[in-house]
């Protein structure tokens, strides 16, 4: 089918609204379409509610035509990963535990932030089961495919999300990452998606702590930093929230990151990049130095890092599903429901080491911005592999987090990181980078990556 605004950032969109060259209505008519014409191939979406959306869109447009949009966002269709709770709308979680949940009375920070700022609630998107894995599908919707090759997975957990940007229903959605997964969707479905520093986005209830954080999924650079403007704001309901101060991501994106730093790794240790991602990684790293940064190999071995992953993992995942009426758990996925009896195998001290282990990563990682402003990985070592599999190569990559080393790391030593599209393998399926940053210094990860697309297009 036609897409009337395929293409547009969010930025665009509301331009012409401004100019009244289109409405709000006619962007949400179009995204609805889309969906229409595209669910049955991708199943990315798990629910879909036109009249909240259009009604929404309605005053969206009765504000423009005012002269008063309400916000940065107003009228801007926001597909919503079906792990956030929206008002008024179930929150099913990916699980057939959840099938029958009832509407949401509250919406969650990011949740209520974006509605503040005008944007357009009309969806939710596919999971995998309390988004606990690396690709999308689950027992409640079924398989989410990749559009750039439908037998591929789109990866996740945020991997509905990633579908919805990349087939232009929307020039942003939301995605959580508790090990990657906004940036592993990203990559698969080339795309952009920003891991935010844990705590500058409010985001209650978190059962993983410090290691699950909320962000945007983009088409762009500049429509990222916009919902993260957004997002950031303060929200009372989370005491760990770091103490907020303002920014204006959108303004530093001016494309000059001349003189910038930026340290070179292939693999952080792990040593199973593929060649076809090597590759694009390098042509990526010349491409920065041509845009006047220095680009350096640096070493950095996270490796003994999966062990405090897997515990910290479980322990999470076992609280989330000791929620849940003993009657319900023959319902959950058996593979994540094996994670309860890794946690019941693990002492109090075992739960102490993983966290020390945080803290010793968290200093090895910070040790490299002593010297570089950034440092620059592939997010994933793969690109896209078969739709409903957890894994490519079980020898190779014996769980999901095995074929996820360059993600979740960064997840336990808290700094932000991005996915970058740089490129394609020779099959045609996208290759991400990931750029990662100091603490609380998105402004700079958002300013290589906008100089970087720039470069590319």
């Amino acid at each position: 089918m036609s897409n009337e605004f395929s293409g547009y950032s969010a930025t665009a969109l509301m331009d012409g609204y401004a100019r009244r060259k289109f409405s709000p209505v006619e962007v949400l008519q179009n995204a609805l379409k889309i969906i229409e014409e595209r669910q049955p191939f991708l199943n990315a979406f798990c629910l879909v509610d036109p009249e909240v959306g259009l009604d929404m869109a309605r005053q969206s447009e009765q504000r423009w035509m005012k002269g008063a949009p309400q916000g940065l966002l107003d009228g801007i269709p926001v597909p919503i990963k079906d792990t956030s709770v929206v008002r008024g709308w179930p929150a099913r979680f990916g699980s057939l535990t959840q099938k029958n949940a009832t509407p949401a009375a509250e919406d969650q920070p990011m949740v209520a932030r974006l509605r503040e700022s005008g944007a357009v609630f009309f969806c939710k998107t596919t999971a995998p089961e309390f988004a606990w894995k690396g690709i999308t599908d689950n027992r409640l919707t079924g398989i989410t495919r990749n559009p750039w090759d439908v037998s591929k997975t789109p990866g996740g957990s945020s991997g509905g999300s990633a579908v919805a940007v990349a087939i232009d229903v929307a020039p942003i959605a939301t995605g959580a990452d508790g090990a990657g997964s906004i940036r592993i969707p990203a990559s698969f479905t080339g795309i952009y998606g920003i891991k935010p520093t844990a705590g500058l986005v409010p985001s209650y209830p978190s059962p993983l702590g410090s290691m699950a954080v909320v962000g945007p999924l983009s088409r762009s650079v500049e429509d990222a930093a916009l919902m993260l403007q957004v997002i950031s704001q303060p929200d009372p309901r989370d005491s760990f929230a770091a103490p907020f101060q303002r920014h204006a991501y959108p303004l530093a994106l001016d494309g000059n990151i001349k003189g910038l730093r930026i340290g070179l790794s292939l693999d952080l240790g792990f040593d199973c990049t593929s060649s076809e991602v090597a590759a694009a990684i390098l042509e990526a790293a010349t491409a920065f130095r041509a845009l006047g940064a220095t680009v350096e190999p640096v070493t950095l071995d996270l490796s003994d890092a999966k062990e405090a992953f897997e515990t910290l993992w479980a322990v999470g995942f076992t609280e989330i599903l000791g929620r849940l009426p003993e009657v319900d758990l023959p319902m959950i996925e058996p593979a994540l429901k094996r994670q309860i009896d890794v946690a019941r195998n693990l002492t109090g001290m075992d739960v102490q080491r993983a966290r020390r282990m945080c803290r010793v990563l968290s200093a090895r990682v910070q040790s490299v911005f002593e010297e570089y402003d950034l440092l620059l990985t592939p997010t994933l070592p793969i690109t896209a592999f078969e739709a409903g599999q957890l894994t490519p190569d079980h020898d190779q990559f014996p769980n999901w987090w095995d074929w996820t080393p360059y993600t979740w790391p960064i997840n336990l030593t808290r700094n932000p990181a991005a996915s970058c599209p740089c490129g394609f393998s020779k099959s045609g399926l996208p290759i991400g980078l990931q750029l990662v940053g100091r603490w609380f210094d998105e402004t700079t990860v958002l300013r290589a990556s906008y100089a970087f697309e720039k470069s590319r297009f």
